[in-house]
């Protein structure tokens, strides 16, 4: 019996000695030390020998079976060791070559609209302004011209808050309140940009979330030919030299008179085309000279001051100027789409 052991441990060790790669070594040991293998099967027949054999028979199984384990962990250990040698001799690593550049951001579309507005407004003269985006309902509201249960507080889906009278801003004009209260009685030139909220029903044209530039200009002689120039150089300048701007009587709460300020479209220069739904025109922003009761409550006194504001969403400027149909897409996080701009 015990030359049945010395005669496998040697048969299987030349085996393994031919073996030149890792499948067939994994194969070797299936052979002999798997489930199925040889040693396994040779143990079996323990049970047919005397007991005072059995420990001898038992003790040398083991050994081989050891011996044999220990020969394929070794085995494969050199041949994976040759293998890494080869491909280290095949295909040389030049240390001399510079690195992979790291693949670089980009602004968003959107970022990159908005800092555009902000750098042809700064160069007009006005300075930016950051306001808060959770607000009171007196600010955001009441201050703005339209006290409780006013008709206009439905233009805006307003998102409130479990505290009573705290919301989150449905638009940029509450920033008029804080800028005004903090400058007043200077005069003031500013855009608000930032976030706004509106519990809306999302669609190709409205998100729940979006950005606006307000603009404000508050003095002792600012009136409506000042706001029309201010319109037009801002749309020349961020559009081109040669657009063409229409002003249509509009309303809002804060501003009187108010206006819808349109440009020729910037696709089919005013002939008509799918994107101005063959009107020829493109609608940029709402403006109009600043209420008096909203001098008012800001501290000025609407007696010696007057003023004009406007607002844009850079979403919808960024869709105009790229011809974009879904405004959804801006908060897909959709690299095919944002790798574009």
């Amino acid at each position: 019996m015990m030359s049945q052991w010395t005669e496998l441990e040697k048969r299987a060790l030349a085996e393994l000695e031919n073996c030149r790669d890792e499948s067939s070594v994994r194969a070797w040991n299936a052979k002999y030390l798997g489930k199925q293998g040889e040693i396994t099967t040779a143990l079996k027949d323990i049970g047919k020998l005397p007991k005072e054999e059995r420990p001898v028979f038992g003790q040398e199984a083991n050994r081989v079976k050891q011996a044999l384990s220990d020969a394929f962990d070794a085995r494969l250990k050199d041949i994976r060791e040759k293998e890494i040698e080869a491909n280290l001799n095949t295909d040389a690593i030049d240390v001399t070559l510079p690195g992979r550049p790291a693949r670089r951001g980009r602004l968003h579309p959107s970022t990159q609209t908005l800092r555009a507005i902000c750098r042809i407004f700064n160069e007009m003269g006005f300075q930016i302004y950051r306001s808060r985006e959770v607000e009171d309902d007196l600010t955001n509201f009441e201050l703005l011209n339209m006290p409780p249960h006013h008709p206009a507080r439905d233009m805006w889906d307003t998102f409130h808050t479990s505290t009573p009278g705290v919301l989150l801003r449905t638009h940029t004009s509450p920033g008029q309140i804080h800028v005004m209260r903090e400058n007043c009685p200077k005069p003031i030139r500013v855009i608000l940009p930032g976030m706004c909220y509106r519990y809306e029903a999302i669609t190709t044209r409205s998100e729940i979330m979006f950005h606006q530039v307000e603009g404000l200009c508050i003095g002792t002689r600012v009136t409506m030919t000042d706001l029309k120039g201010t319109i037009i150089a801002f749309a020349r300048r961020f559009f081109g030299a040669n657009r063409q701007v229409r002003i249509r009587s509009s309303y809002f709460p804060f501003t009187e008179p108010s206006i819808e300020v349109d440009m020729d479209c910037i696709v089919c220069s005013g002939k008509g085309c799918s994107l101005c739904k063959g009107t020829g025109w493109l609608e940029i922003m709402g403006a109009g000279m600043v209420h008096p009761v909203v001098l008012k409550n800001g501290g000025y006194d609407p007696d010696r001051f007057t003023g004009f504001a406007f607002g844009m969403g850079p979403e919808r400027i960024t869709m105009l100027l790229h011809a974009i149909d879904d405004i959804r897409q801006f908060w897909a996080n959709d690299l095919r789409f944002l790798q574009q701009f």
